[in-house]
């Protein structure tokens, strides 16, 4: 199992807690990592992945300590996730640097309809030759996303990339107010797939379903027979697809 970025902020912002964080099931005795009851851990399935894209997390204060957040799929799966919490006054001056790396091009990816500055949106990643895409996801409620949007200066200069999700959001474990208003997750595995990286686009999409079946195992654990059938609906989409994989002479 990879330790990635998302841990690492979890720890920080643990250690500078005034007191103990409780969400819902907070008697519950769950695995520092995947954030599931122990008894339901799937950190020994975490995909091994290769993308040429790469995600920058500007989490919401407290997000990155619930147990329901998604985001911290997306660094399960990509390799160079960077996670951050968001500061309206005070931005993490290694998140500014990032943004301003040469080797990146930064991407916001928020609905258009949000968007005042309509010429700012785009709709295809269209790259600059020699550039990496950096997608910039704003993790938190949708209320709280709105917000980051609205009071992120630093950000008003990239490009925003709207997804036209006319799927229904399929992620149970923490209902949106509205049926478009995917879980971070959901969204990165669309944005990959845009970006023409359909394979690591569906690696996240299962993984997802993963996360769902034991998050839910937790609070209401299911029958031997049902139990980790996303993690062999995972296992068999990768078996086959490393046997379409054509080997070298």
């Amino acid at each position: 199992m990879r330790i990635h970025a998302v841990h690492h902020l979890q720890q920080a912002r643990l250690a500078r807690a005034s007191k103990p964080f409780n969400a819902r099931g907070a008697k519950l005795k769950r695995c520092q990592y995947c954030q599931v009851s122990l008894e339901f851990c799937f950190c020994a399935h975490q995909p091994s992945t290769e993308s040429s894209a790469a995600f920058l997390l500007m989490m919401f204060d407290t997000e990155v300590l619930k147990p329901s957040n998604t985001g911290r799929l997306i660094a399960d799966v990509i390799p160079e996730t960077y996670a951050y919490l968001w500061s309206r006054t005070e931005p993490h001056p290694e998140m500014l640097a990032l943004l301003e790396d040469e080797q990146f091009q930064p991407f916001i990816v928020f609905p258009e309809h949000n968007v005042e500055e309509k010429e700012r949106v785009v709709h295809n990643v269209e790259m600059v030759e020699g550039k990496k895409p950096l997608f910039i996801m704003l993790d938190g409620s949708w209320r709280e996303a709105c917000k980051m949007f609205r009071k992120s200066p630093y950000l008003s200069s990239f490009p925003v990339l709207s997804i036209n999700a006319e799927q229904v959001s399929s992620y149970i474990v923490r209902k949106a107010s509205k049926d478009y208003q995917l879980a971070t997750a959901e969204v990165a595995a669309m944005v990959l797939d845009l970006y023409g990286e359909e394979h690591t686009s569906k690696q996240l999409e299962l993984w997802f379903d993963v996360f769902k079946e034991h998050y839910l195992c937790s609070k209401q654990p299911l029958k031997m027979s049902e139990r980790n059938a996303a993690i062999k609906k995972m296992q068999a989409y990768q078996a086959q697809f490393e046997s379409n994989i054509p080997t070298s002479t």
